[in-house]
């Protein structure tokens, strides 16, 4: 059994493909973006691409219950300020700790204090954890 390299950089394991929102985007269109399966979560960020917050499944969840309208609420009034976030040279050990202390799912990487990648549960098992799973497609 191989030990997984706790000490990667958060560099080496961040996605840098974002879709990131500013805060005017609405409330409506952010909740189909979440719908689509492909995010949990989305941050918000200014012009300058400084992170200011992060939209997730629970706060779409929140502003319904409140009976809030979607579509005329914006990012900025649902966003969660604030967020966790990791450097680009912190490791993945820091990474798990963080998201275990935290509970999310997925945490931005920033560089001083711009967004520059995300780094989600999967991504820090796929470089931890060797698969002996094998997939066999056809006969």
């Amino acid at each position: 059994m191989t030990t997984p390299d706790l000490q990667i950089k958060a560099r080496d394991l961040m996605e840098t493909r974002i879709v990131a929102v500013t805060r005017q985007y609405k409330a409506r269109d952010l909740s189909i973006l979440i719908q689509s399966g492909r995010f949990s979560g989305v941050p918000v960020i200014d012009p300058g691409n400084h992170l200011e917050g992060v939209v997730t499944e629970f706060d779409i969840l929140k502003a319904i219950l409140a009976k809030k309208d979607l579509m005329t609420l914006k990012a900025e009034d649902i966003m969660s300020g604030s967020p966790v976030t990791v450097e680009e040279t912190d490791t993945a050990e820091h990474i798990v700790k963080q998201m275990i202390d935290h509970q999310v799912i997925r945490i931005p990487v920033v560089r001083e204090g711009r967004l520059i990648g995300v780094i989600s549960r999967t991504d820090l098992l796929n470089h931890l954890v060797a698969s002996n799973m094998i997939n066999v497609y056809g006969a």
